[in-house]
């Protein structure tokens, strides 16, 4: 693909990746080199891919993903800084962007509601799009079955993709209400709840998160199988909502046999 075929791509693409609104961009913008490789890594469809500097992406590409040299040679067209810097708000310090197919509905809906042989990770009523980008790079890393958020929240917002770097393509997610989450036993932190270090999660256990600042929601709280607590020191009021999620997936994965190596 030349330049200008590579420009008028993204530029019919492009829009469609801006918006924040639930469900409505059929392409995601992935922001950066590492973004760009994990989302080929879990087979995502990436019709355009820009970088300011070509040879330098394929320098990274031979030192940190060796594995998809040859795809990465093929699918990166080299533009000029400023050029990108039109297209891209804030081009990352790569200087790679690309575009990507936001997965199928009914892919993700499978996911969540098959047979699942590992946790998915509840967000309710989550306030802060960088936390939300972070914990869908944790449950990736520790092979949740998905994300899913409830309240206005877009999980697939510019800036959840950003904090997830690429790795929504490795797990499910989705918006889902209350009424709509998955089958399987549900586990709600709550600082009210029993000790975590006293109970085993099973692996299709729903985990589920309030925001920071107010917690689980009633609806929410009535839903959950049992209420669970993390360790915590009195006078400490919480923890950052991606390190609560970390700490609950650790002490899932460590008493499971589905758990990544």
């Amino acid at each position: 693909m030349d330049v200008d075929e590579a420009l008028e791509r993204w530029r019919g693409l492009g829009p469609q990746a801006g918006s924040g609104s639930v469900g409505a961009p059929r392409h995601v913008l992935l922001e950066g080199f590492h973004a760009l490789k994990h989302a080929l890594r879990f087979g995502a469809v990436v019709p355009v891919a820009l970088c300011a500097d070509r040879a330098g992406a394929l320098e990274l590409a031979a030192e940190l993903a060796p594995d998809l040299e040859g795809v990465l040679a093929g699918l990166l067209v080299e533009v000029d800084a400023e050029t990108l810097r039109g297209l891209v708000a804030r081009p990352h310090p790569t200087g790679v962007a690309a575009l990507a197919e936001r997965p199928e509905a009914v892919t993700v809906e499978a996911a969540l509601r098959g047979a699942r042989r590992t946790p998915v990770v509840v967000l309710d009523q989550p306030r802060h799009l960088g936390n939300a980008g972070a914990v869908v790079r944790l449950a990736a890393g520790f092979g949740a079955s998905g994300v899913v958020t409830t309240g206005p929240l877009d999980p697939w917002h510019p800036t959840v993709v950003r904090g997830g770097a690429g790795l929504h393509f490795a797990t499910a997610v989705a918006p889902l209400e209350v009424p709509e989450l998955p089958d399987g036993p549900l586990f709600a932190l709550d600082p009210e709840g029993a000790d975590i270090r006293g109970l085993t999660l099973p692996d299709d256990a729903l985990l589920a998160f309030g925001s920071e600042r107010h917690g689980l929601t009633a609806e929410l709280r009535a839903r959950a199988d049992q209420l669970v607590a993390l360790p915590m020191r009195p006078q400490v009021s919480s923890y950052n909502l991606a390190t609560s999620v970390g700490m609950a997936l650790f002490h899932w994965a460590s008493a499971s046999g589905a758990a990544p190596a």
